[in-house]
């Protein structure tokens, strides 16, 4: 494993700290029944029912699995 060679300076691990940021996923915007659904792109969704039980999951219009 590296170690380093000697103590590095509080500014120096600021800095390199400070350019670590969470970024917000993007969402992708779809009319699904008449209402907005926003969800994650390339990635299953969840098909509901009508009383909101989870049938399947669905990619691209396909079956991909079962819940």
């Amino acid at each position: 494993m590296a170690v380093p060679k000697r103590k590095s300076s509080r500014a120096n691990t600021h800095a390199r700290r400070s350019q670590w940021k969470a970024s917000a996923p993007t969402l992708v915007k779809t009319v699904e029944g008449g209402r907005v659904v926003y969800s994650l792109p390339h990635r299953a969704r969840v098909v509901e029912d009508s009383a909101g039980t989870p049938l399947f999951k669905e990619y691209k219009g396909r079956k991909v699995a079962d819940v």
